[in-house]
């Protein structure tokens, strides 16, 4: 394998050489479940920016993420779109380095910076919930960044773009804006100053929306009555058993047990935090259009990690439902079918190699994702949370999820393609399936170096 900076020194020369390289656009949202976008099913919600990029792109309608080795799910989450790698293997090297010593020391590379050194201007801003010295490797511009993993959105505590790479808290300033806002205005001002015939960019723009607190300008926030809004298929009051992870904070926004007046309320100010940001996203891709960009940009809407809102008696993402662990993903640019819904099972660190071969770029050795338009297909894909969950679901839509907490071991099947709400555990009624399911899934942890579970 090529040292990192021979390796990196080595992509510019077949980029440039290129009559027009194409413009990468990535737009992040955080905490944002598959289920919210009505242009993939939801009428319940208004998101007409979404809806449009759905309309003209290709939407993955069953993108993953492969679950948390953390509570804060988002690190790994963010640190495995920015790697290509998978779970355990980017816990190694980015979420907590200092336990695996050895594997902190293997070379990984940024998606970003791998763009950066082929010649692209790379501009980020924005939530980066990862080491603050990675940031200074991905991007040579950028606007307000959030070095943290929830705030105040009307008080956000951001750095100012520093190009040596520099961020002390205490050069850290509270914003006079609404997150969204923010951000969507940094990338738009960014985009503007861009020329179609210009040097390529990579525009990395992630959002702080919608996770809590949810407070949405109060436009939004009037959009949707409580009452008008719909409980989940699989509302419950409490989780049916110890899942392990029933007192986390977010489990904690909503009383024990939960009710439906309570569940209504969050899902109401829910859906309003994702119509806000889907307007900051319409800026955005005003933008590429009035500049000309667009015909030459690939976009890219996704979000790094789902949401239960009452669902299973559930508020969190520290789960391994597909509430919390499906998210949006949707390609839109330049030979990307339009309106086109792909089933196929992906990952979010499936991005990395992707935009690269758009773009005519070498795949890092150290990628693990496939690329999502002519890598070959999944036949099943594993999820874990911490050490006491894991999952398996194979491209038949069968799911089996395994629990281990304190020494106690459950299982639970569901038929996705009957049951995509999860309410029917079938485990009991077919033993057969459970033991197939158990015997792929611990290849995957094998495949995986899942040495985390108990």
């Amino acid at each position: 394998m090529l040292h990192r900076r021979q390796f990196l020194s080595s992509l510019a020369t077949p980029l440039l050489a290129q009559r027009r390289p194409l413009n990468i656009v990535v737009l992040f949202t955080d905490d944002q479940r598959f289920s919210t976008i009505r242009a993939l099913g939801n009428p319940e919600i208004s998101t007409p920016n979404m809806d449009r990029l759905v309309r003209s792109g290709t939407a993955f309608t069953h993108a993953h993420i492969m679950g948390g080795t953390t509570g804060a799910v988002c690190v790994p989450s963010r640190a495995i779109l920015m790697t290509g790698q998978s779970l355990f293997h980017v816990h190694r090297s980015i979420v907590e380095p200092k336990q695996f010593p050895d594997s902190a020391k293997k070379p990984f590379h940024l998606f970003p910076e791998v763009f950066r050194q082929a010649g692209y201007d790379t501009f980020g801003c924005g939530k980066w919930h990862n080491q603050p010295e990675l940031y200074a490797r991905c991007f040579s511009a950028g606007g307000p960044i959030f070095f943290g993993g929830m705030s105040d959105q009307n008080h956000v505590s951001v750095a100012d773009f520093n190009p040596a790479g520099q961020y002390p808290p205490n050069q850290r300033h509270t914003a006079d804006r609404y997150s969204s806002e923010m951000f969507a205005t940094a990338a738009v001002d960014f985009l503007r100053q861009r020329k179609p015939a210009g040097n390529p960019f990579l525009a990395y723009v992630a959002f702080t929306s919608p996770h809590d607190p949810r407070t949405a300008p109060a436009k939004f926030a009037a959009m949707y009555s409580p009452d008008k809004v719909s409980l989940p298929k699989n509302f419950r009051p409490e989780h049916g058993f110890d899942n392990g992870e029933l007192k986390v904070r977010d489990e904690l926004l909503a009383g024990f047990p939960r009710t439906e007046a309570e569940v209504r309320r969050h899902l109401a100010d829910y859906y309003a935090m994702v119509s806000e940001v889907d307007s900051q996203i319409g800026r955005v891709l005003d933008t590429l259009d009035s500049t000309g960009l667009a015909e030459n940009t690939l976009v890219v809407f996704a979000g790094d990690n789902g949401l239960a809102v009452g669902q299973h008696g559930l508020m969190g993402k520290q789960n391994v439902y597909d509430h919390s662990v499906r998210v949006p993903l949707v390609l839109r640019g330049p030979g990307i079918a339009r309106g086109r819904q792909d089933r196929s099972l992906v990952y979010t660190f499936d991005l990395f190699p992707t935009l690269c071969r758009q773009a005519g770029l070498p795949v890092p050795a150290t990628v693990e994702g496939r690329d999502l338009f002519s890598g070959p297909r999944r036949d099943s894909i594993f999820c874990g949370y911490r050490t006491f969950m894991r999952s398996v679901r194979t491209k038949d839509d069968w799911k089996l999820i395994r629990y281990t907490v304190n020494g106690t071991e459950r299982v639970q099947l569901f038929n996705l393609r009957a049951d995509p709400d999860e309410m029917n555990d079938l485990s009991t009624q077919q033993p057969r399936r459970v033991a197939q399911l158990r015997t792929r899934l611990a290849q995957w942890q094998q495949e995986q170096d899942d040495i985390l579970t108990t």
